[in-house]
């Protein structure tokens, strides 16, 4: 049985200049009541997700999620939304921006790939995840997926 490789290892290496956008998608696990949110940071030149992490939406989540981003990345300036879990980024090369501004549109657009190609991110879905842990294998597989395809175009 073949294994996945580790997000770390599917990622092309960051340059100066990168750019990272950073956002968050709901899901639930079993019912609406159980809700999910997928992190994530995306290089905005190679449009790779850099990190990820599923789970609530407080500050706590944010951190961890910046814990997994490589070091490399985390030196790269970041762009988010006004979400109050998002002050808990380093102040130093991070900005908040509206969604009107355009700096987090290729994350928007990653998002909706991920709604067309995975039903159990859909808003208002007959399929959905029974457990938690399938939950994040199928994320983990799709992601991983994503970034080898983005590692393989020119």
């Amino acid at each position: 049985m073949a294994t996945l490789p580790p997000l770390r290892a599917t990622l092309l290496p960051a340059q100066p200049d990168d750019l990272l956008e950073i956002d968050e998608a709901w899901s639930f696990v079993r019912t609406r009541r159980n809700k999910r949110w997928l992190w994530t940071v995306m290089c905005r030149r190679t449009r790779q997700i850099v990190a990820f992490v599923i789970a609530d939406r407080s500050q706590q989540s944010c951190r961890r999620l910046w814990a997994k981003v490589p070091f490399t990345y985390s030196r790269c300036l970041s762009y988010s939304d006004f979400w109050n879990a998002y002050q808990a980024l380093p102040k130093e090369n991070h900005c908040a921006v509206g969604k009107e501004s355009g700096e987090l549109s290729h994350m928007e657009r990653w998002y909706c790939t991920l709604r067309q190609r995975q039903a159990r991110y859909v808003r208002k879905t007959l399929s959905f995840s029974k457990s938690d842990a399938y939950h994040h294998m199928v994320t983990n597989w799709f992601i991983i997926d994503h970034n080898l395809a983005m590692y393989s175009l020119p």
